[in-house]
């Protein structure tokens, strides 16, 4: 299954991460990290369900991935 970063926008409340975890939880997913500097976590998910977190006005969804400097 793939990885996707989930945060949450600026201004969300400590519940909406909350739900958000809940949701993803409920909907198949496993949460792999979560962050401490910003609202979010990073989730194996799987990728049909994807959009489905995409649904809440305070989340933004990303797919992982491997980021390369030159």
């Amino acid at each position: 299954m793939p990885m996707y970063n989930i945060t949450l926008k600026e201004g969300a409340s400590p519940e909406a991460l909350s739900k958000a975890k809940d949701d993803a939880k409920a909907q198949g997913g496993e949460i792999k990290h979560e962050f401490t500097l910003i609202k979010g976590f990073t989730v194996e998910f799987p990728a049909d369900r994807a959009t489905t977190l995409e649904t809440n006005e305070h989340i933004h969804v990303e797919q992982d991935g491997t980021v390369k400097t030159q």
